[in-house]
């Protein structure tokens, strides 16, 4: 006799938090403490990204700690996947420093807002599934423009230039870069290269101790002994709070939420594609299955939130998450400690914070860049097939020259265009 096939989850199942799974599959002293562990772990790597992509995405660095903070507990509370860490990510720097330099902070605000409501919406409808319809190659296309552009917004500060406005487009950025070089602070170039040879060094002779977080206490250390002449956190921001702001709610007109719309639905798109992808990872990692739906709508909820407190974009760290997961986390209480512990280093170490260099911070984001695109699939995808590289190059180019959400639309169009054909061509 047949057995029958298993039943399909119920429409409520899929947006039940894994928080909640967790505790009904029981969990004891010992689970907390494995997670105790890991969202300390996560908390130190977590720590020096957070403002890195902060200033990186054109905001100030504490920014980038209410994001991580607020943001990052709802994505742990309410989310659909076991071992997610939300915060900012690397992905958003080049479209929110855009959003940021057209409609400041306030407009930002906003605009992820809108974002959060799509997202939640987009689970609602069981959207969460079409993560996997998107070709592999625009993903690898659009990660490696990403890490491009962030490599190239990091520049500025690991050389310490002296530049009056810096351009966003990639060509005149690099046009005013050299336009400035002669301006060379090479105090600054010295410890962006002392921080990136400590990342590596780290990385290579003990890869589970937190190589960036090393590298910056270094860098920092380093300057309050030698007195270089170089940009800090403190000389260019002011003071690092000792806490999260008080709760305000974004200014909304309907005039200019009509005109950020395009943007919100950037952040929606872009926000889905990384939380998704990192939920799959992290279910790899953890032999776990996340629920997308879910997830989608706890993403949209910490954005929300992330900005009613001072912060901006929120979704799924894919480093961190893996972080993580290798760590030995049990469930989501690991990333809700995580934010806990950001917060304690928030209150007490802000003075020490705000002596940070730029060039480090800078020099640490160019690891990342390097780090987050697959050479190895790009030159496999640039060999194969002329329609998958097609799709690559597209993404690539149009990433880097026009916009993401050009490169990812193009890269689809391309790539269904490319399917049809073959399809036609078999069945002739």
């Amino acid at each position: 006799m047949t057995a029958p096939p298993p039943a399909k989850p119920s429409y409520a199942s899929q947006f039940t938090p894994k928080l909640i799974t967790v505790f009904r599959e029981g969990y004891g002293w010992r689970d907390l403490q494995a997670d105790a562990i890991a969202g300390l772990t996560v908390a130190v790597v977590a720590l020096p990204l957070s403002m890195g992509i902060a200033i990186a995405s054109g905001v100030s660095p504490e920014r980038g700690l209410y994001t991580a903070i607020a943001g990052g507990f709802i994505v742990s509370l309410f989310g659909g996947s076991r071992f997610q860490i939300g915060g900012p990510a690397g992905a958003f720097i080049v479209l929110v420093a855009s959003i940021v330099q057209r409609h400041g902070y306030d407009g930002l605000a906003l605009a992820t807002a809108m974002a959060g409501v799509m997202m939640i919406a987009a689970g609602l409808l069981r959207l969460g599934g079409a993560i996997r319809y998107i070709p592999h190659a625009v993903i690898v296309g659009f990660t490696a423009g990403i890490a491009v552009i962030i490599a190239a917004s990091q520049i500025k500060d690991v050389l310490g230039l002296t530049l009056a406005q810096e351009p966003s487009e990639l060509l005149p950025k690099l046009a005013a870069l050299r336009g400035a070089i002669d301006s060379v602070n090479w105090a600054a170039l010295a410890i962006a290269a002392f921080s990136i040879a400590v990342i590596l060094i780290v990385r290579l002779l003990r890869p589970n101790w937190p190589a960036f977080l090393i590298a910056i206490a270094g860098a920092t250390l380093l300057c309050a002994l030698l007195h270089p002449d170089i940009a800090t956190v403190v000389s260019r921001f002011g003071e690092v709070p000792r806490s999260l702001p008080p709760m305000s709610v974004p200014q909304f007109t309907l005039e200019r939420a009509i005109t950020l719309l395009p943007d919100a639905a950037a952040i929606a798109l872009l926000g889905a594609i990384e939380s998704l992808l990192s939920a799959v990872v992290a279910d790899k990692m953890g032999g776990a299955r996340h629920r997308s739906d879910g997830e989608l709508g706890a993403q949209g909820a910490a954005n929300i939130v992330s900005v009613l407190f001072g912060g901006f974009c929120v979704t799924g760290t894919i480093a961190r998450t893996a972080t993580n997961v290798r760590a030995g986390a049990r469930g989501p209480v690991a990333g809700m400690l995580h934010c806990a512990y950001l917060l304690l280093f928030l209150m007490l170490a802000a003075p020490l914070i705000g002596l940070i260099p730029l060039a480090a911070l800078g020099a640490m984001l160019l690891v990342v860049a390097w780090s987050m695109t697959d050479r190895a699939d790009f030159w496999a995808l640039l060999r194969a097939m002329r329609g998958d590289t097609a799709v690559l190059v597209a993404t690539f180019l149009l990433t880097i020259f026009v916009n993401l959400i050009a490169g990812i639309a193009a890269g689809c169009m391309i790539a269904a265009a490319l399917a049809w054909y073959r399809r036609r061509m078999t069945a002739v």
